[in-house]
């Protein structure tokens, strides 16, 4: 699915996403479907890939990884386990999901297209070097533009159409949050500020935030469909478009935001049982 892995914390360092629970009318997928519709979307591979952005954790701290030695890749493995992110999403999905949008989507994703897509997608979410992929989809960009292509703006159309901006920026800044505080709480830090303070001093940083997501997102999109032709990006981009997707592509981003979130938690109460390898 089109959901581009973020760099998504800031130096400075809940909402608390709720899902929307079925009537009792609404046809909910079983467990079999659910399994299908990760595999066929490739948002199984997504959700692997938030193990990726792990490393942000100690930054926020004011620390990087390697600070850690070798301690912080067991805990990145322990902690940002595949298999129990996988079955986090699905017991959210089985309660949030219809059969009627889940059926949507995966016959999108299952043709032709949709499929070449998702291996497109599942490669980039797992490349670990983000500047790589950021500095390939820069130069793509500026290629772009130097000939005026349209392409821009079908690639700023397919982005817009994959999810909320303004909920990015608030599920973004709550992942923060609830890390710092947890990691407070814990005792891993001291925070020198209350938390209506910390939520203020994060809003004024919220304009910043949103540039650097728009250029992720569009280099991110530049490097991903570099091999898909301006109708097949147009293509995709309507099937974003379309209500039922539009309703799928916000719960898929809030289980995605929900998971991180709930493990950066578990990385700051683990993170009192460490030290950093070095002097600091």
């Amino acid at each position: 699915m089109h959901l581009i892995r973020h760099a998504v914390m800031l130096p400075i360092a809940a909402l608390f996403i709720s899902f929307g629970v079925l009537s009792a009318e609404a046809e909910t997928p079983d467990r079999e479907n659910l399994e299908a519709f990760l595999e066929v979307t490739g948002f199984d591979v997504a959700l692997e890939s938030i193990a990726l952005s792990a490393d942000a954790a100690p930054q926020m701290l004011g620390l990087e990884a390697d600070d850690f030695g070798s301690e912080w890749q067991r805990l990145v493995g322990e902690v940002f386990q595949t298999e129990l992110m996988h079955k986090m999403a699905v017991e959210i999905l089985e309660k949030t999901l219809t059969q009627d949008l889940l059926t949507h989507a995966a016959d999108f994703y299952a043709s032709d297209l949709g499929q070449r897509l998702v291996v497109a997608e599942n490669s980039a979410h797992m490349i670990e070097d983000d500047g790589l992929k950021s500095e390939s989809g820069a130069q793509i960009l500026e290629g772009l533009a130097g000939i005026e292509s349209p392409r821009l703006e079908i690639l700023q159309r397919l982005n817009a159409a994959s999810g909320g901006e303004d909920s990015s920026i608030r599920s973004i800044q709550e992942i923060q949050i609830r890390f710092l505080m947890a990691a407070a709480g814990a005792g891993v830090i001291e925070l020198q500020m209350e938390e209506p303070d910390l939520r203020e001093a994060m809003r004024s940083q919220e304009d910043e935030l949103r540039a650097s997501l728009r250029r992720s997102a569009l280099e991110g999109a530049a490097y991903t469909y570099q091999a898909f032709s301006d109708a097949e990006v147009i293509a995709y981009a309507e099937a974003l478009e379309h209500p039922d997707m539009k309703k799928v592509y916000e719960l898929m981003n809030a289980v995605q935001y929900e998971i991180m979130a709930n493990r950066f938690e578990a990385v700051a109460d683990r993170l009192r049982l460490m030290q950093p390898s070095q002097d600091l």
